[in-house]
């Protein structure tokens, strides 16, 4: 089984964020980036395939040449060669065709993404991956099995979780329940060494329109002035509710 995991390169939740270039561009001055969780709950399934039941394993992103370091976490995690498609990640549709291309040439079963990255928060690549490919896709995924070319997997729904059949090619949208915290693998020694012998492989990108541009970001408004009420004045608590934070 060939199994491509979909890896996006987002700053870190503890990174202070600021724009630039009138609100439309992120100021990366002292920003750390990571591997997106929901792509490196997939990553460690992916793992998990690998060494039970024999899989390779590639990952891919679509991105410069800042998000090779990010790549290569991933190669010491354990995956067998890095692939990175030379152009911004700022379309979700334009990197839906960019990783299409890459799995038509590489003819891979399976198509690990995280259900959405964590700093456009768009949720469309892998549902248009699978549409472009023509393969089954499972969204919000929290476990997944494969038997040959069948495959069994869990998705959250609203109220509860389903439980669906499929085959491959999948494409699968993974999150938090594809494998647990505990499960994610931090890098040794060993394997960072490792990860620089691996192949890194960079492709020019296809043509592919851009339907979409950034107009401009803008942060949340900052949380106003805690307010103290005593449990025996409900009066004050009422009026402040009704005519301040206008929620009764």
């Amino acid at each position: 089984m060939k199994i491509l995991v979909c890896i996006s390169h987002v700053p870190d939740t503890t990174s202070k964020i600021n724009f630039t270039d009138g609100d439309t561009k992120l100021d990366t001055n002292g920003v750390q980036f990571v591997i997106n969780p929901n792509d490196e709950f997939g990553l460690t399934r992916a793992m998990w395939f690998k060494e039970k039941q024999g899989a390779t394993v590639d990952v891919v992103n679509v991105g410069g040449p800042e998000t090779e370091p990010t790549l290569r976490k991933a190669l010491a995690i354990g995956a067998d060669t890095a692939i990175r498609v030379n152009t911004p990640a700022t379309d979700g549709f334009a990197v839906a065709k960019q990783l299409a291309h890459v799995v038509k040439d590489g003819g891979y079963d399976l198509i690990i993404a995280g259900r959405e990255s964590i700093d456009y928060n768009g949720s469309m690549v892998p549902g248009m991956l699978a549409e472009l490919i023509g393969a089954n896709f499972v969204t919000n995924c929290i476990s997944l099995e494969v038997d040959g070319t069948n495959a069994k997997a869990m998705r959250e729904i609203d109220g509860g979780k389903e439980t669906v059949s499929t085959t491959l090619p999948l494409v699968i949208g993974g999150q938090k329940g594809l494998v647990e915290e505990s499960d994610l693998r931090i890098p040794n020694m060993r394997g960072i060494m490792q990860a620089r012998q691996k192949p890194l492989n960079v492709l020019e990108p296809v043509d592919a329109t851009k339907e979409t541009s950034t107009v401009k970001f803008e942060k949340p408004e900052p949380r106003g002035a805690v307010k103290m009420i005593s449990p025996d004045n409900l009066d004050e608590l009422v009026s402040l509710l009704h005519n301040e934070a206008k929620v009764i």
